[in-house]
């Protein structure tokens, strides 16, 4: 049934006053603060009607209403009012920014901080490793007799901690050609090429095919490995809403946020643009809590996607604050990861 403009605008009133408020929603409450014009009995008809259609719920006869999941479903796809970012908030997210720019993770890190500090809900960040990823850097280190460290620096992010092993027999002068000898073949390259490549290319390491063969294995870890990449911040601020008094909620929201594979997969599905994506309650994924929403947008450099960051919070979200600042700091990252992308090309 498609609803009336007032219909709507009632709708609308009660999500937007439950979600500041917290507090069931009541005819009179809406006449006194927003319709003064029409009566509180018209008013409370309109309410009973979505009540029947399923927008609203009635805790206690008493009592006013509260929006259901398919009120709010309807709220964020077709009634919530576009949101703008105050010049302070701004400010704010281009200064976390200024410093550490060129270095993605830091990047990313300093974008979760920033969005559960203006929406004060718990932030997430999901890095994605791409194929078209290219490779302006690669190094190797000894570590041990038998054990060199592996550096692949990219255009979007740093691969660390990638040991391999090596011939203990290995001087440190054969060390440095098989480095350089990586260095000739794979820097310029994106990874996808440098896989599609490996048997081609594999001739030019002869004396060196198990280092050969350990950076290609390293590289296919990075891009296939089952360890997501996931950041998180502000967990303990869905203890600040008033629903999460309730101990089994508590629980239900923990299994989630401290499960990183469970996160990774709630935040895979991904645009190549700045299109948020809102998922809410239990039903659109089986590892979302009934009681949860999870707000997501995707960020890029150089039309290359590396993730999506977002919000998860309850079902009474300020999805309007939510969108605009995940809006605005998508825009900003984007901005410092093309030019970044820009300034390394000249």
């Amino acid at each position: 049934m498609k609803l009336s403009e007032r219909k709507r605008k009632i709708l609308q009133l009660v999500v937007d006053d439950y979600i500041s408020t917290a507090q069931p929603v009541s005819s009179k409450s809406i006449t006194e603060k927003y319709m003064t014009e029409i009566s509180s009995a018209t008013v409370r008809s309109e309410l009973a009607q979505l009540e029947e259609l399923g927008y609203l719920t009635q805790p206690h006869t008493s009592s006013g209403r509260v929006p259901s999941t398919e009120a709010y479903k309807l709220y964020v796809t077709e009634l919530m009012d576009k949101g703008k970012l105050t010049a302070k908030e701004l400010g704010f997210i281009k200064g976390a920014f200024k410093s550490h720019a060129d270095n993605l993770e830091t990047v990313v890190q300093n974008a979760v901080k920033v969005i559960s500090e203006l929406t004060d809900y718990t932030s997430v960040a999901y890095t994605t490793h791409s194929e078209k990823n290219v490779i302006r850097k690669i190094d190797i280190f000894r570590y041990k007799p038998n054990q060199a460290l592996l550096l692949i620096v990219t255009e979007n992010t740093l691969i660390r901690d990638k040991f391999i092993d090596i011939p203990t027999s290995m001087t440190d002068g054969q060390i440095a050609e098989a480095s350089g000898i990586l260095q000739r073949l794979l820097v310029g390259k994106e990874f996808g090429e440098i896989i599609g490549l490996g048997e081609k290319i594999s001739e030019e390491f002869d004396g060196y095919r198990d280092i050969f063969n350990s950076v290609m294995g390293a590289i296919e870890d990075y891009l296939h490995g089952d360890s997501a990449d996931v950041i998180m911040e502000g967990e303990g601020k869905i203890l600040r809403h008033p629903e999460y008094s309730d101990a089994e909620k508590v629980k239900n929201f923990l299994s989630v946020v401290t499960s990183k594979d469970k996160l990774a997969g709630l935040l895979s599905e991904r645009n190549d643009n700045i299109e948020i994506n809102i998922k809410i309650g239990g039903e659109e994924g089986k590892d979302m809590p009934e009681d949860c929403s999870l707000v997501t947008a995707s960020y890029s450099a150089g039309g290359v996607n590396i993730g999506t960051y977002g919000v998860i919070g309850p079902l009474r979200m300020d999805y309007q604050k939510v969108v605009s600042v995940l809006e605005g700091v998508g825009k900003i990252l984007e901005d410092i990861l093309n030019n970044n992308n820009k300034n390394k090309g000249k």
